[in-house]
């Protein structure tokens, strides 16, 4: 028809929705009914695609001849932005058929199943959408309920016979912890987005890897993919994977601060073109024009490349090994995070004189936010808590706030991220009257908790969240609670009660059912979810 599409996150915070919306200039609005009043704002046109009528009902379309071109935006995509606001990616056509038609990287077919897994408002959904779609595969969509239940992703992969599945690095760990031998039946397992484990790509390999195991990096300005490493193996020895080399039709230099290019061995920043990349970022002129710098080594006028901020060096086979970042940007669980824009949010708070937002990953594979505040008055962390999630997704809320009397400094007066402290051990309120577990069930739960977050006492009404959870360690407490006690519940019961007074008696209901014949499907230990 000629539109581009923006995707919309309905569990993000209304006002970030509404500021997308007002940002993109979107004139209609596709929905579910269930979140029509989230988005209660929007003014323009809304279009609840549950209801019976036609969708272009009440809209003058008029004649549309489109004369489809590669430079026409296909969609905009929002991802987390350094000056506290969100910045929508402007993507064009030829970007999508170069990440999944005639490439390098992989060949998709009419044979292929695909499983859409990511998150619509995350750029790994371009390729598995488009790569199915385009090239007459099938899509079978997960949800998220399935895909972080180690046990039923599994399940869903033999089932539903996928062939091709993308993953983020936190979420292949994950399954590489808890079920290695998932991935036996794909074909083609891509993996990226984090710093790799190289422990968990090799008990992937040990305990029956898939046809096609590939590594794979890319900014959302270059479309999904950038780059490409297939895993035959991985040393003992080694302490990362490389992230190998272009995908079709892309280009990569590793420059220094002058613009030249670096030798092996010698980290660079990373400058990607090619038919991925982006038009820019929408509305942003200045922003685009500081990221998307003229290509000193383009073949023509208006060729660009664009200043990822990813350090990296080649190797002696010349592959492409990825370092770090040379600024505050990070992946966490797959999404691009900046966290200036966490600052930001959170030093508009009345109470907060100071703030800065580190990612510390004390364990292989789980990283989280520490907010390190210094306070104008008294707040407390709930507080913070309550006021960040109006306007920031929940993978963007800190999960540890240490509060500081003021924040150390380098000697020429930045912040000095190397010094600030780590979160101490779980620490009660004064005023919060810590209630021990009472019954077996509380102690065994209260224990699961415990060693998964690191927190020596755990009261029955602690929140799991509150504590420092997220939804890649809750996924290890159903396992866990799965194994010690022979039943399995659905991962959004710990959404839904987050406290180990309130799993605990789920637990108490749920294995009375099983063990006295109560409410179950007939398999051992498995309750049907909706007589729970």
């Amino acid at each position: 028809a000629g539109g581009a599409y923006v995707p919309l996150d309905p569990s993000y915070p209304p006002d970030r929705l509404h500021l997308m919306t007002e940002d993109a200039g979107i004139r209609i609005l596709l929905s579910g009914a269930r979140h029509c009043e989230t988005l209660s704002s929007y003014g323009g046109t809304v279009m609840n695609l549950e209801e019976a009528h036609p969708v272009t009902s009440g809209i003058d379309v008029g004649r549309q001849d489109v004369a489809g071109s590669p430079e026409a935006p296909a969609y905009v995509i929002y991802t987390s932005g350094s000056t506290g606001r969100p910045k929508g990616v402007c993507v064009p056509h030829r970007a999508i058929t170069r990440l999944v038609m005639q490439t390098n990287y992989i060949a998709l077919g009419p044979s292929d199943i695909v499983a859409h897994v990511s998150n619509c408002a995350f750029d790994a959904a371009t390729f598995e959408i488009w790569g199915a779609l385009l090239n007459g595969a099938r899509l079978v969509v997960l949800g998220q309920e399935v895909v972080l239940s180690p046990e039923d992703f599994a399940g869903a992969l033999r089932r539903e016979k996928v062939s091709t599945l993308f993953l983020t690095t936190a979420l292949f760990n994950q399954m590489a912890h808890l079920r290695p031998e998932a991935f036996r039946t794909v074909r083609n397992l891509l993996f990226g987005g984090e710093a790799v484990d190289p422990e968990c790509v090799r008990s992937v390999i040990r305990a029956g890897r898939p046809e096609r195991l590939l590594h794979v990096y890319g900014p959302t300005e270059n479309t999904t993919f950038t780059s490409w490493y297939p895993v035959e193996d991985v040393a003992e020895d080694a302490v990362t994977v490389p992230i190998g080399r272009p995908v079709s039709n892309t280009k990569i230099y590793l420059l220094d601060r002058f613009g030249n290019p670096v030798p092996v061995g010698v980290a660079g920043e990373i400058h990607t073109g090619g038919d991925g990349l982006a038009r820019g970022y929408l509305n942003r002129a200045e922003l685009t024009m500081e990221r998307f710098i003229p290509d000193p080594f383009g073949a023509g006028p208006g060729s660009l490349l664009y200043k990822t901020g990813d350090i990296a060096r080649y190797r002696k086979d010349g592959n492409i090994e990825f370092l770090g970042r040379q600024d505050n940007q990070i992946k966490l669980r797959g999404f691009r995070v900046e966290l200036e824009e966490i600052e930001a949010a959170l030093g508009a708070h009345q109470a907060v004189q100071s703030v800065v937002v580190v990612a510390r990953q004390d364990r292989p594979g789980d990283a989280y936010l520490v907010a390190y505040v210094v306070q104008r008055q008294h707040v407390t962390t709930e507080a913070l808590r309550e006021f960040l999630g109006k306007s920031l997704p929940p993978y963007m809320v800190p999960s540890f706030f240490v509060y500081l009397d003021s924040l150390p400094l380098t000697p020429n007066g930045k912040v000095d991220r190397m010094a600030l402290p780590a979160p101490e051990p779980f620490t009660r309120a004064s005023e919060d009257v810590f209630a021990p577990p009472r019954t077996s069930v509380e102690k065994a739960v209260s224990a699961i908790w415990s060693d998964l977050l690191g927190i020596t006492q755990i009261g029955i009404k602690d929140n799991f969240f509150a504590l420092g959870g997220h939804s890649l360690l809750a996924t290890r407490v159903i396992a866990r609670i799965g194994h010690v006690f022979r039943i399995d519940i659905p991962l959004r019961s710990l959404f839904e009660v987050p406290t180990v007074e309130g799993l605990s008696a789920l637990i108490e209901a749920v294995s009375e059912d099983v063990h006295t014949g109560g409410p179950h499907d007939g398999t051992m230990g498995r309750c049907v979810t909706g007589e729970i």
